[in-house]
């Protein structure tokens, strides 16, 4: 049992590798690139939808490139965005028995098999990062991403929270709980900023980014 363990432990790592390795071909490209995290079952015809849609028009045409996970829902609207402002629409996607189905709005469309090499390549090409609303996955995603800047893994890049009703009890809950514990510092609420207006979005990321006009640095390495 433990040789099978070990062969199949053994394999999996070098898929996880080679996903790693084609993304990074693929993306040696691009630059300025902002990723967007959101739910897939987030329909076309919701606000949310036509917000990241917005959103994602306004970020192409300030400069910025657009990654997300490929799928339908918010993944959907901020490739779709993208592509009608004529932008670099990059889509991450992942393997699912249920939802996942890629969206044709992809210039750059990679597959994953493992979430963990998926994430890795969002935070290694990421110089900012939009949080609409979402269930577990987007939880996944804002989490590592705030981790990964808080300990300093990753460089210390915008973070813009989508939404202050969706989103209060989340925050409301760091603020409280989560400080009042001990478990994260007062400075910590800093590393992320929220609204509901797509401008706002727009230019909290520029703001970050004032001495780079060209955005050539702008890059979320981990």
């Amino acid at each position: 049992m433990s040789v099978i363990r070990a062969t199949t432990i053994q394999g999996q790592i070098h898929e996880i590798t080679a996903e790693l390795l084609t993304a990074a071909d693929h993306l040696k490209e691009v630059r300025a690139a902002v990723s967007i995290f959101g739910s897939a079952r987030t329909k076309p015809d919701h606000p949310n939808y036509l917000k990241t849609v917005e959103i994602s028009k306004l970020l192409v045409e300030a400069g910025f490139s657009i990654i997300s996970g490929g799928g339908p829902g918010i993944m959907e609207a901020a490739n779709k965005g993208c592509y009608e402002a004529g932008g670099t629409s990059v889509g991450l996607n992942i393997e699912l028995p249920h939802e996942q189905h890629d969206n044709p709005y992809q210039s750059h469309s990679i597959y994953f098999k493992y979430f963990v090499s998926r994430k890795t390549t969002f935070f290694m090409n990421s110089c900012a990062y939009v949080i609409m609303p979402g269930g577990f996955g987007t939880l996944d995603e804002l989490s590592e991403a705030l981790t990964l800047i808080q300990t300093g893994k990753a460089n210390r890049v915008p973070v813009v929270f989508v939404g202050t009703e969706f989103w209060s009890g989340l925050l409301n809950w760091f603020n409280t709980t989560l400080i009042d514990e001990g478990y994260i510092s007062p400075r910590d609420t800093l590393l992320y900023h929220v609204t509901d207006e797509p401008t706002e979005v727009v230019k909290y990321i520029q703001d970050a980014y004032a001495d780079q006009p060209d955005l050539e640095q702008c890059m979320g390495l981990c």
